[in-house]
């Protein structure tokens, strides 16, 4: 083959095509056990809520930027002082921070979190006339809002399904072997792609409140726990617990 046919033979040939990345797997049984997990902390749990309190969606926001890294007890102590202050996102927004830290200051991290909260309450101002966007989009582009704080306020303020990752979350769907990631944003697309979007925000608020109760970190119940003969991460040699009898039907095979 001459030099020419050869630079010809190559141009018509085709590119090599990219190797497709590597999608994650889920671990064995995942797809089996989430509706398992879905029902039996429906039926325990009912009709869960957060334990926050709030009047309204910016009510919310704030409550749950306050709440990283100590209880809803406490969050529920300092906010009804911080609104009867600055009872709108303007006020806030233009709120001496020194004395926003003075009233938050029980919650920990009060410095940061007053930041937090005041630069919100002026995004919200300046961008979106001081309502609260109904869209994640939105949402994460304020200051001191992530997925986890905005998947609560979509959920709970607004009826929009989403799955909010805590510590808590991320600790149970690592124990149940819903997901292997340990990102919080893995974490979320791996059980939403498991799970109807009808039941995210429920099986969130559900997971947390069995992480405060029964599956604690440092000394889990699992005899108590509902979940105990399909966990994965259950101690072995426990008895099985009478609550959880009822729920033994929707057991997978």
């Amino acid at each position: 083959m001459s030099p020419v046919s050869k630079v010809v033979s190559k141009a018509k040939a085709k590119p090599k095509a990219k190797p497709a990345g590597r999608k994650r797997r889920l671990p064995a049984g995942a797809r089996e056990r989430a509706p398992i997990v879905v029902e039996r902390l429906k039926l325990e749990y009912g009709d869960a809520h957060t334990e926050l309190d709030f009047g309204d969606a910016w009510q919310l926001l704030v409550s749950v930027i306050l709440s990283a890294q100590t209880t809803d007890v406490n969050v529920n102590s300092v906010t009804p002082a911080l609104f009867a202050r600055y009872p709108t996102v303007a006020d806030l927004a233009a709120a001496d921070e020194a004395d926003v830290e003075a009233i938050i200051h029980k919650t920990g991290f009060f410095r940061s979190k007053a930041r937090a909260i005041r630069e919100m309450s002026q995004d919200l101002v300046m961008r979106h006339g001081g309502e609260v966007p109904p869209r994640m989009e939105d949402l994460v582009e304020l200051r001191g809002v992530g997925r986890k704080t905005a998947n609560v306020v979509l959920g709970v303020a607004f009826g929009v399904p989403g799955f909010a990752v805590d510590t808590h979350v991320t600790r149970l769907t690592g124990l149940l072997r819903l997901t292997s990631a340990t990102d919080p944003v893995k974490i979320e697309e791996d059980v939403c792609s498991i799970v109807p979007a009808s039941e995210w925000t429920g099986l969130s608020l559900r997971l947390i409140l069995h992480g405060r109760r029964i599956c604690i970190a440092n000394k889990p119940r699992c005899p108590q726990c509902v979940l105990n003969d399909v966990c994965p991460s259950a101690q072995l040699g426990l008895a099985k617990p009478e609550s959880a009898s009822r729920h033994r039907g929707a057991k997978g095979r």
